[in-house]
């Protein structure tokens, strides 16, 4: 990412309105939710930069986070420092005599504010992954400050003057397509972010995005107080009935760690509507209270409550696409995706929504059928017994439950034999575990990766399982980064929220959680992979609805016959799955699709909604429930059995660097679905499809236009049937 693209990440992650999806690094927001007026030097302390291991290059294998001597207050005067001296570089390049040339003025933006990069890629990082009190106060206090800075280069008259003296001379300049490429968006980026702007609106603009920069730390914090706050504690066991005994020991370690009573159990809620334990707990009382605990975050009107704040946020953001010239915070963002345009993203879900919601319809209605059958007294299905129904169901149809399955996919045979192997048959690169490199957490692992002939290739962490301390969901992100231009080798993190077990007890894994680990996994070859000549387009710098597409691409091995039959065994006996059993497996991958699809869709509509709207139409706080509702009736999505995957008041991803952006997951999709075919018609596991996908793909970074990368890799434009027939959503069901 370049040095203005990590400001935009600063400002943004530091406010903790980061993406927060099931899956993935969140590519760099399209653009700054943040800034205020810049500080004077004399406003800035001066740090003991001596002391400080964030203000110098690290000593480690590939300059690695010293994390053993970081200390929660060497963020603050580091990011001052960093701050100062990116200042001091960019008045550099604006006071510079000379007339603009592209390396005086462009390159130097590269390489400008590289100090910047490396705190924010440490501090954004710890926030999301193991934040504390400390760390929180820090983004409170700095998002406003890392905003301004962000201004202040972004709003330079004198710099923008610069770059659009080059830009209009660019076909002159003799530049090879990936300058060419940096050069036009450098100016595309300075004009989206305000620069031809009057002096007075741009003060206006900086004290809207100010406020964003404040109320984005504000609902990310009140989101993960709130989820902590929610868990539920249950008092005798037999509420539990039907969770397995390590799940049951947890829960019980749970309320030990909370100081609850001996006999006491708490159920933790991830980030999701719909939460794991409702698939196996039979007491449907209990049921309702973990279902509701989590549909209610966030709008239940205590010191957690984020509708004010969402409020506020999708109005200021309205208001800020019209400055810019744009009808709606959609049409601003859409403008820089492969999309295109709302309509199109309109026109998908149009499209895709009626036959999911009548595929999600019809599996309710089996699930009725069931429980009409199996209960004494029977009753309307209703949201808490869909996954507990499914569940039953799925196991009559395919005769296996989720535990007989777990067994055969403990986590480092899925690691290593799986992920691993997958990798060094695609791209011959190799991990070899190192136990000598400092870490943040003690469940994190370090992974050094080899190229084929031997050659470093880089770093990954592991951060499989879930704590308190760390954001719901799955992810990858990225601690350095490589380039042709700054050299330096890439460090990257994994991210997961598996359930820890009971000390002792192997981790198995749920085939969710398996397919997303090769997903994440994705997005850390996507990173490792790069190499672009400009830190700008390095690793996943793509546009936000592309940068899911090569990880779900991933997610195919994981299920590829070589690659299941080395790793799923057996954790006691190291036998192999039955063919039988995972014949079933692979059968039900349809199973519950219009459920799936429908969660995901209705989500997708409401983000997309909400940003359409104008200033003057979005709703009040008391108004904000009311609005998702009436979104999802409108648009035939108002199915009960099924609430979004994320209602408005926890729905992080809008909120943070996939604001009209959700629908990125099912458009990578597509791709996704159209790639898999391509892949099995061309060879599958072997060293040559491996290869044309990382020189065609993730090699690329965004240096090339993202659907010209598609069609380099596949020679075809995608189209939607391979994924409707994926997702056997080929056709509406029968009335």
């Amino acid at each position: 990412m370049n040095r203005l693209r990590t400001i935009v990440i600063a400002s943004v992650v530091a406010s903790g309105a980061i993406a927060l999806a099931a899956c993935s690094e969140p590519e760099p927001p399209a653009e700054p939710d943040a800034p205020v007026a810049p500080e004077t030097e004399a406003e800035v302390a001066e740090p003991e930069q001596e002391d400080n291991p964030l203000l110098v290059e690290s000593e480690l294998p590939y300059g690695m986070p010293p994390f053993d001597i970081i200390e929660d207050e060497h963020f603050k005067p580091a990011m001052e420092a960093a701050m100062k001296e990116h200042q001091a570089e960019i008045d550099t390049i604006v006071a510079n005599p000379v007339s603009a040339t592209f390396d005086n003025t462009i390159v130097e933006l590269e390489r400008a504010g590289q100090t910047l990069d490396r705190v924010m890629r440490v501090f954004s990082n710890l926030s999301g992954a193991h934040t504390n009190d400390a760390l929180q106060e820090t983004q409170r206090e700095m998002a406003p400050r890392l905003s301004a800075h962000q201004d202040s280069i972004m709003l330079n008259p004198g710099l923008f003057e610069r770059v659009e003296s080059l830009y209009e001379e660019r076909d002159e300049l003799d530049l090879d397509a990936e300058s060419l490429r940096l050069l036009e968006d450098y100016h595309t980026r300075f004009v989206r972010a305000g620069a031809r702007l009057s002096d007075e609106e741009k003060d206006e603009l900086r004290a809207i995005n100010t406020e964003l920069a404040e109320l984005s730390t504000e609902f990310s914090q009140k989101v993960l107080a709130e989820v902590n706050d929610s868990a539920v504690v249950f008092d005798n066991r037999d509420a539990l009935a039907g969770l397995s005994d390590s799940r049951i020991q947890a829960a019980a370690g749970e309320a030990e760690e909370r100081e609850l009573d001996e006999g006491h159990y708490v159920i933790t809620l991830l980030n999701t509507s719909g939460q794991p334990p409702l698939s196996s707990m039979e007491d449907r009382d209990a049921r309702e209270r973990v279902h509701r605990a989590s549909l209610d975050r966030g709008s239940r009107g205590n010191e957690h409550d984020t509708t004010a704040t969402v409020a506020r946020i999708v109005e200021l953001r309205a208001q800020r696409a019209q400055m810019l010239g744009y009808d709606t915070h959609a049409d601003y963002i859409l403008e820089r995706q492969t999309a295109g345009s709302v309509d199109t993203v309109v026109d998908l879900h149009a499209e895709v929504g009626p036959i999911a919601v009548a595929n999600a319809r019809a599996e309710g209605e089996d699930l009725q059928a069931l429980i009409n059958e199996l209960e004494d007294e029977p009753f309307e299905l209703a949201s808490w017994d869909w996954a507990f129904y499914t569940e039953k169901l799925r196991q009559r149809r395919y005769d296996f439950d989720d535990s007989e399955v777990q067994a055969y996919f403990e986590l480092d045979n899925v690691l290593k034999n799986g992920v691993f192997y997958s990798a060094e048959k695609l791209f011959g690169i190799t991990f070899v575990e190192r136990d000598d490199l400092p870490t943040y957490h003690p469940d994190v692992r370090v992974w050094e990766a080899f190229e084929e002939d031997g050659t470093p290739l880089g770093i990954m962490l592991t951060d499989l399982y879930a704590r308190s301390t760390k954001r719901g969901g799955a992810w990858m992100n990225s601690y350095r980064i490589h380039s042709g231009l700054l050299g330096g080798h890439p460090v990257t993190g994994n991210h997961l929220n598996i359930t820890k077990p009971p000390e002792g007890e192997p981790t198995l894994m749920t085939w969710d959680e398996v397919t997303t680990l090769f997903h994440e996994f994705g997005h850390v070859i996507h990173g490792l992979f790069s190499d672009v000549q400009y830190p700008s387009f390095a690793a996943t710098a793509v546009p936000r609805d592309f940068v899911e597409y090569p990880s779900q691409v991933y997610e195919m091995w994981a299920s590829w016959p070589e690659v299941l039959a080395n790793y799923a065994l057996h954790y006691e006996t190291g036998e192999p799955i039955p063919e039988e059993l995972l014949e079933r497996v692979l059968e039900a991958a349809t199973f519950n699709e219009g459920f799936r699809t429908t969660e995901y869709l209705a989500a997708s509509v409401i983000d997309m909604e909400l940003h359409r709207l104008g200033p003057d139409e979005v709703p009040a706080a008391d108004e904000i429930m009311d609005f998702e509702a009436r979104v999802l009736a409108e648009s035939g999505m108002d199915y009960d059995p099924v609430p979004p995957r994320y209602r408005i008041p926890y729905f992080s991803h809008s909120m943070g660097g996939y604001s009209a952006g959700y629908y990125s997951y099912f458009w990578s999709e597509v791709l996704d679905a159209d790639s898999v075919d391509w892949i099995r018609e061309n060879g599958g596991l072997d060293r040559e499809t491996g290869q044309h996908f990382r020189d065609t793909i993730l090699s690329q970074g965004g240096s090339k236009d993202a659907m010209e990368l598609y069609q380099d890799f596949a020679g075809r434009e995608p189209t939607i049937d391979s994924l409707l027939e994926r997702r056997g959503l080929t056709a509406e069901p029968e009335e």
